[in-house]
């Protein structure tokens, strides 16, 4: 039996269905009964708790193989980031309490940084929460999601154009799909193994800005050319968005741009190359809107 949080998202719900099609057990882990509907109807076990209920979090953990664990999204996070502390104080006070065989946890690349990372310092603090346990601990640090191109589509189709924090816009960047990541976190708790490992995980090739902007328009039939945005407008457009605190935003990218988030050196950690390439992903965005 593996317990599966966030099942309702992209790399969570890719995970627990690898692992049922693989012939596991899955107890998926959801805020609200209407949401385990349909992982009941496929023959999950459902278990209700929220990132920050650790009593919760135990009983959905409890008697388990091994737990699948991440930081709850949010892009519009409160100064100091208290939530994500809650969060990964909960989590890690519940994987101690239930003990389950082995724990696979979502961070990011750049996850080892303990400065400059921006919004991915809430999967660190969560890094940092889960290393003192004494059992079998796999961090997987992926690279820049390729579905993050759904804000993209819009804008291509209504002008042409791909607005771009990322730059310079023919620097290559690492990129990944959540569906690789879901499969490479099923295939790790799926396995047996002792002690602490880090697997980074991108795709098959790096990705210009310029690269990206032409695929998007394969997509959707119309030429596509990325256009950077001025650093002076980022303030102003994260905060249109929602977002009252955009220096995490802000960080994040500019780390990104500068090189800062990476991955560590070569030979220091697993390095997985999936297989999965932009086109596969820009044709499913394409789909949606």
């Amino acid at each position: 039996m593996f317990a599966i949080t966030a099942v309702t998202g992209k790399v969570g719900g890719t995970t627990a269905r690898a692992l049922m099609n693989a012939g596991h057990k899955v107890r998926a882990v959801v805020r609200d009964r209407a949401k385990g509907a349909e992982w009941e109807r496929l023959g999950a076990q459902v278990a209700l708790a929220t990132f920050d209920d650790a009593d919760a979090l135990a009983r959905a953990f409890d008697g388990t193989e091994g737990v699948f664990v991440m930081a709850s999204p949010n892009f519009a996070p409160d100064p100091g980031f208290p939530s994500a502390r809650r969060d990964a104080a909960a989590q890690a006070a519940a994987i101690k309490r239930a003990q389950p065989g082995k724990v696979v946890m979502l961070s990011s690349i750049g996850g080892q940084r303990t400065s400059g990372l921006g919004l991915i310092t809430q999967v660190h603090m969560l890094e940092e929460a889960l290393a003192p346990l004494a059992m079998s601990v796999a961090m997987l640090r992926p690279a820049w999601f390729m579905e993050n191109s759904s804000w993209d589509m819009a804008p291509a189709r209504e002008t042409g154009d791909m607005p771009s924090y990322l730059a310079p816009l023919d620097k290559p960047y690492a990129m990944i799909a959540t569906s690789d990541i879901g499969a490479i976190a099923a295939r790790t708790m799926a396995e047996r193994w002792t002690g602490r490992r880090v697997i980074e995980i991108e795709g098959p090739k790096r990705y210009t800005q310029i690269e990206i902007a032409t695929l998007i328009g394969q997509a959707i039939g119309r030429p596509v050319i990325a256009k950077p945005i001025p650093r002076t407008e980022w303030e102003e457009r994260f905060k249109a968005q929602g977002a009252a605190w955009p220096e995490p935003r802000i960080e994040m990218i500019e780390s990104f741009n500068s090189g800062w988030i990476d991955f560590e050196p070569a030979g220091v950690n697993e390095h997985v190359i999936a297989a999965t390439p932009y086109e596969t992903v820009l044709a499913e965005l394409a789909k949606i809107g």
